[in-house]
């Protein structure tokens, strides 16, 4: 039987869509993994995937990936606004030499996104001793008002290469949020804000968060502006809380003890201020110029260091 031109162009109709339920039905808004799963399958429930790289092709925009079981989902890059939940579930990253999460801002291509937000939560991220970072954040211009949330997480264990736990590179901007999270036994610095480039701020929050043995706890720098409120720096070999260039620190109702530098003022004129926070058995408390509440506990250090300077509560 011979198809006529408008057969022939209804045909071709016909397939484009197709093409386009066929692709759509490819990635879910919800997909999942399991310990037992395989990555050829769909990732939905009944079918889920092995890893979370494999997940992630099948997550549309803006989707969530979940885990149905305990299980190690190997290292993974995100390319696209995605959330990656396994609340109640044990769910491990083992970067073992390698990078544990990439995020780079520049490399996501999704059209559609209204604004490029990643959110990670309850995931135990292990470097066994050869990590070399647990999340990798990075970005130029394309990563002006991005987004990343990170919770209920724990990262451990990276002693390769850069030896960090969280580190956010981003040149063009964008907010960091970490609650509830611990980052322990890290060969350089548990949690880095240090913008590639001085000019583009961005904004941090750190709140419950618990960084322990490293050689810096929390270390920020360009124009970065951070907001810490309850947490704990302790056993971190040269400081517990740095700030450097032109950022700005606030910290409240926070703990950094046995350090061998409590609170430490880097070079560029940073601004580090603290109130209700306790700053005990560090070699030395205060290290550099900085402004206190007059509210702190200043306590067991084998020296005080710098007194900081007395400012008003507002």
């Amino acid at each position: 039987m011979k198809i006529g031109m408008n057969g022939r162009i209804a045909l071709g109709a016909l397939a484009s869509i197709l093409l386009g339920v066929t692709s759509a039905q490819a990635q879910a808004t919800r997909t999942f993994v399991s310990g037992v799963g395989d990555d050829v399958n769909p990732c939905s429930r009944t079918a889920p995937c092995k890893t979370f790289a494999g997940a992630i092709s099948k997550t549309a925009l803006n989707g969530e990936i979940n885990c149905l079981d305990p299980g190690g989902f190997g290292a993974v890059t995100i390319t696209k606004s995605i959330t990656i939940d396994c609340h109640e579930i044990f769910a491990s990253i083992l970067n073992s030499a390698t990078n544990g999460i990439n995020i780079p801002f520049d490399s996501f291509t999704a059209v559609g996104e209204t604004r490029k937000t990643v959110r990670l939560r309850n995931l135990n991220i292990n470097g066994a001793n050869t990590g070399l970072i647990g999340i990798n954040i990075t970005g130029g211009v394309a990563s002006a008002g991005s987004e990343v949330f990170i919770e209920d997480c724990l990262i451990d264990g990276d002693f390769g290469g850069t030896q960090r736990g969280i580190n956010d590179r981003r040149s063009g901007g964008g907010e960091l949020s970490i609650s509830n999270t611990a980052v322990r036994n890290m060969g350089a610095t548990g949690i880095v804000v240090l913008p590639a480039s001085g000019s583009v701020r961005v904004d941090a929050t750190l709140d419950n968060v618990r960084v322990q043995n490293s050689n810096f706890g929390v270390a920020v720098g360009g124009s970065t502006r951070i907001m810490i409120n309850r947490s704990v720096f302790s056993g971190n070999t040269q400081a517990g809380i740095e700030a450097e260039g032109t950022s700005e620190m606030s910290v409240n109702s926070s703990v950094t003890s046995n350090n061998g530098i409590g609170i430490m003022m880097g070079g560029g004129g940073a601004t580090i201020r603290f109130s209700d926070t306790d700053i005990a058995f560090n070699g030395t408390a205060i290290s550099g110029a900085t402004f206190s509440f007059g509210n702190n506990r200043i306590t067991g250090n084998t020296a005080a260091g710098t007194a900081p300077t007395a400012i008003a509560l507002e």
